[in-house]
């Protein structure tokens, strides 16, 4: 289900994170389905829970999953609103990123290059 890349520089728990995001993405796993607790997870990845907590933490946080008191984590329903809203959250994060990059004299080629570059890495790897 889940495979981290321990060469890869980025941590461990956005790993997780972003491969949980991909299985959601692509239709593996539906709303409401039950994801591996923190304590099996970590033990299938052999990696500390607390990573995984983190992880879990976050994804809650964006409206990826929900915890159930004494049952477990479940992927959340997406609705077209909380993807709209997600989707301008992110696209202001680009915006104030590129107004710093501007303010360090970047050309706008650079910042469009690196976006065309992380769309063609993330679908030729399939996350």
């Amino acid at each position: 289900m889940i495979q981290l890349d321990l060469k890869n520089p980025k941590p461990l728990y956005e790993q997780i994170k972003e491969r949980i995001k991909y299985l959601i993405i692509s239709g593996v796993v539906k709303p409401d389905d039950k994801i591996p607790s923190v304590r099996e997870l970590a033990q299938t990845l052999t990696i500390n829970p607390n990573t995984i907590q983190k992880a879990y933490k976050d994804l809650e946080a964006e409206g990826s999953i929900y915890s159930v008191k004494g049952k477990g984590n479940f992927i959340a329903s997406l609705d077209k609103g909380s993807i709209d809203s997600r989707r301008n959250e992110l696209f202001a994060e680009i915006a104030k990123t590129t107004e710093e990059l501007i303010y360090l004299a970047t050309p706008a080629q650079n910042v469009i290059d690196i976006i065309r570059n992380t769309y063609k890495q993330k679908e030729a790897s399939k996350w």
